[in-house]
């Protein structure tokens, strides 16, 4: 009876914690939407709301791991639940990034409002998170479900993110060589573009974390990138 009191408390206490994770994902969902729409509408009241939300994010993973590192000291889970608790805490790592890289996209956006508006650059900007949005949902469903399938199918679709980018580069690019003057707000929304770009390889690394769950196998080599505009400036 005591082993099945503390198997049920732990849990209950697991249960907790993974409510707490799909509620950051959902935030994190969020804010990757409304970063993208502040910026192709120009929307600085909306792009504020964006940065003052990270705090909520920040303070779920902070909560994540507090809980899932108390979760471990009393306890003390066996193998297969302890791989279980670590990875929560790196799920919550990851989306905790993604929520920095909504932040730096809202941040910049007063500063892009200020000036001409690249509706072709937005607009691109916006379909690319979009589509990072979509693929968060359904990492995080494969989370839930335990669904490897649907993990694996989020890791290919990360290519399609990163040829979104490299399209994006080369129209910056463009726009940059024919009039110097739009060099500023193309150097801008191209930092906005990596970040974006980057918010996919998070959610690559929530999707191979959910394989790694299930399967208790990690991935045999780094993933290949189809990003092919070499080196360039990211934002931290």
């Amino acid at each position: 009876m005591t082993a099945q009191h503390i198997a049920s408390a732990f849990d209950r206490d697991l249960e907790a914690i993974q409510a707490q994770i799909m509620k950051m994902g959902g935030l994190v969902e969020a804010a990757i939407r409304e970063a993208a729409k502040a910026l192709e509408t120009r929307d600085e009241e909306l792009a504020l709301t964006v940065r003052q939300g990270d705090k909520a994010i920040d303070g779920l993973e902070e909560l994540i791991n507090e809980e899932a590192a108390r979760l471990i000291a009393l306890r003390a889970p066996a193998a297969s639940d302890l791989r279980l608790v670590l990875s929560v805490m790196k799920i919550a790592g990851n989306l905790e990034r993604i929520g920095d890289y909504a932040k730096n996209m809202a941040k910049r956006t007063g500063v892009l409002a200020q000036g001409p508006n690249n509706r072709e650059g937005t607009s691109a900007l916006r379909r690319m998170a979009r589509e990072v949005e979509r693929m968060l949902k359904d990492a995080l469903d494969s989370y839930i479900q335990r669904d490897v399938e649907l993990a694996r199918d989020v890791i290919e679709r990360d290519r399609d993110v990163d040829q979104m980018y490299n399209a994006l580069f080369r129209e910056l690019l463009t726009h940059m060589m024919e009039d110097p003057r739009n060099i500023s707000a193309c150097m801008h929304l191209h930092f906005i573009a990596k970040n974006t770009e980057r918010m996919g390889d998070h959610v690559t690394a929530i999707a191979e974390q959910v394989i790694y769950l299930v399967t208790g196998e990690k991935p045999e080599e780094d993933r290949k990138k189809a990003d092919t505009t070499s080196t360039t400036p990211q934002e931290i």
